[in-house]
């Protein structure tokens, strides 16, 4: 079931594009993914406390009805609204099967074999990722976008009925009232703070001025947002973010790398399918395979870094590798994607790309896990995936400002002063299909300017995985336990 909430970012990415040009707005593109992800960013903090009361069983009843009923609305939708909404109910279910599944191995698995399981885990992590896309595409290709939500919904049913006959871990807090300390506010105010920041990143020099009320009043109305969250996480008892247990350097520093990464990575895994469709004019299916090395990638970085801790028990310097491989492949992926590119050196760049995402994953976890005690796994798993979905929401979006600005300006720049620019402007804005029906004097001119707006794009992703992999050596190494009592 984790596999399914996986892939769907991966489906959602190679049809982002496919799906924008039904409704004629290639801005959706960053909605698409910001919707799901700042209902994974509310709903995964929440998840430990609520599980911790009501049972792993009940959470996971409750994230797969969720997935499967906003799957089913995207499939449905009509209007741009509809399917928003549809990934905003489908991301409350996917968020929480992602950390129910973790919290259920920390349950039962000593801290030294937890990365091992964690790579066996990601193992599954990178086949959906790297179905999904396929399968995405295929059925875009085959039928219609629509039929890769539809798909899913029977199986993601199915899922939860499993989940309800085999998941049978006791109850961590018997008492019920308990739930009146869960921070329900905390989880509205960063969610607030989230949609604030993306509706001005996402309109500011693109459906409207970097002047205009929509932006100079949401800025600011997010960064209150923010205060008021991290004023409440210090006041309440069991914050979603824990604050007291962020102040540990190897626990900030985890949750930063995450962030970092995450970004950067997600950014990558939206934007190239736009690469290899504009530059090679690959149907949505050659696209979902272009992907497939990030996911095999993620899946033998997980499971090297996991089998390379248990052995060791040491996760330091592992991490100092990791993080260069992820700057390297960035540097070149950077540095090459153009329209000179041949056809293999992407499959190699993907794939160092996702070796070194999927180690820093299981060895950031194991760090996090490792600095706290057994009491506050739940909840730190939880604030540890808080910051990978805020990471992902806000690295697509500033991902999506980045390409659209560009795009915009260079597209004037470049056809301004030719008859009828405005229409055919607009039009290549909103619908990269467009250009293979642009006049024949226009065609070359505009890959040109989407592989130069997509390099801006790729600098961006280069500076990220920088930040990541500076960050990430703020981390301690602490010891990892063979046991579950930690002896």
């Amino acid at each position: 079931m984790c596999s399914s909430s996986t892939s769907d970012s991966t489906i959602v990415a190679t049809l982002a594009s496919p799906i924008s040009t039904s409704f004629n707005s290639f801005t959706l593109l960053s909605w698409l993914a910001s919707g799901y992800l700042i209902a994974n960013a509310a709903i995964q903090p929440l998840s430990g406390r609520l599980s911790d009361i009501y049972g792993r069983r009940a959470g996971f009843i409750f994230a797969c009805t969720f997935f499967a009923a906003g799957t089913l609305v995207c499939g449905l939708a009509k209007s741009a609204p509809v399917i928003i909404a549809g990934r905003v109910i489908a991301g409350s279910g996917g968020g929480c099967l992602n950390t129910i599944s973790t919290f259920i191995a920390s349950d039962l698995i000593p801290l030294r074999k937890r990365g091992l399981w964690q790579g066996f885990a990601n193992i599954v992590y990178g086949m959906g990722m790297g179905l999904g896309g396929v399968f995405g595409g295929f059925m875009n290709d085959r039928l219609n976008w629509r039929w890769a939500f539809y798909i899913q919904v029977p199986f993601i049913v199915l899922a939860g009925i499993m989940g309800a006959i085999f998941v049978d871990i006791p109850v961590k807090e018997s008492d019920k009232s308990k739930i009146k300390r869960v921070d329900f506010l905390g989880a509205i105010l960063l969610s607030t703070s989230l949609v604030l920041l993306l509706l001005a990143l996402n309109s500011g020099g693109n459906t409207v001025p970097w002047s205009h009320p929509l932006v100079t009043v949401s800025l600011p109305l997010s960064a209150v947002a923010l205060a008021a969250f991290a004023y409440v996480e210090t006041r309440v008892s069991e914050p979603v973010i824990p604050v007291k247990l962020l102040l540990r350097r190897t626990v900030a520093a985890a949750c930063l790398t995450n962030w970092f990464m995450t970004m950067s990575v997600f950014a990558l895994l939206y934007y190239a399918p736009i690469y290899f469709q504009v530059v090679f004019s690959l149907t949505a299916t050659q696209v979902g395979t272009r992907i497939i090395p990030v996911s095999v990638g993620t899946s033998v970085g997980s499971l090297g870094a996991g089998l390379i801790m248990r052995t060791t028990g040491k996760y330091w310097w592992l991490n100092v590798g990791v993080q260069t491989l992820s700057i390297v492949s960035a540097t070149l992926i950077t540095a090459t994607f153009n329209r000179d590119l041949p056809v293999w050196p992407p499959f190699i760049y993907l794939f160092l790309n996702g070796t070194a995402y999927g180690a820093t994953l299981t060895v950031t976890l194991l760090g996090l896990l490792a600095a706290v005690g057994h009491e506050h796994q739940a909840v730190i798993t939880s604030a540890s995936y808080a910051f990978r979905s805020t990471g992902s929401t806000i690295g697509i979006t500033i991902a999506s400002s980045v390409f659209q600005n560009v795009l915009k300006d260079r597209l004037w720049e470049r056809f301004g002063d030719l008859p009828n620019a405005a229409h055919w402007i607009s039009k290549m804005r909103d619908d990269v299909d467009q250009i293979r029906h642009l006049p024949e004097q226009w065609r070359d001119g505009a890959v040109d300017v989407y592989v130069e707006a997509l390099r801006a794009v790729w600098v961006l992703i280069m500076g990220l995985a920088c930040l990541g992999g500076l960050v990430s050596l703020c981390m301690k190494e602490h010891v990892l336990h063979k046991t579950l009592a930690r002896k």
